[in-house]
């Protein structure tokens, strides 16, 4: 568990180095994450490395698209839902869930200065797992 704790932190440090520089537009939440290691997508595990986590441009703005890092292939498009965070600042926030045996998950995300953010739509079985899970918050500053 020491180890994990390591790891995310490590994770963190690598979100607070891009983000300030890595927004694309406030209009698509576009933002480059850089995952020191792999971290669980509904559906799939995302590697270690370089991503861009977009909205798609949807009428209900709750579709995710995860791109490589030069933005040439679509690794995923994932359902969310709308979620709401009490405080809103200038920071990246991505909330983890914590696993012994598998890769962290990617419960929800939140664009800087947003107070609206995303949650990720699991199968049943796994979002009830998820739920008892520690939820690490990583926070990320410009």
């Amino acid at each position: 568990m020491k180890v994990r704790t390591i790891v995310m932190v490590a994770t963190l440090a690598m979100l607070a180095l891009i983000a300030g520089a890595a927004r694309a537009g406030q209009e698509n939440q576009a933002i480059k994450v850089k995952f020191s290691q792999g971290v669980q997508i509904p559906g799939q595990v995302l590697p270690a490395g370089t991503y861009w986590f977009t909205i798609l441009n949807t009428s209900d703005r709750e579709t995710v698209q995860i791109l490589n890092e030069d933005r040439s292939k679509t690794v995923a498009i994932v359902r969310t839902i709308n979620r709401e965070r009490p405080e809103t600042d200038g920071h990246l926030v991505f909330t983890l869930a914590e696993r012994i045996e598998e890769p962290a998950a990617i419960v929800a995300w939140f664009y800087p200065g947003y107070s609206s953010g995303h949650e990720f739509l699991y199968p049943k079985q796994e979002s009830k797992e998820l739920a008892t899970a520690k939820h690490e918050t990583q926070i990320s500053g410009d």
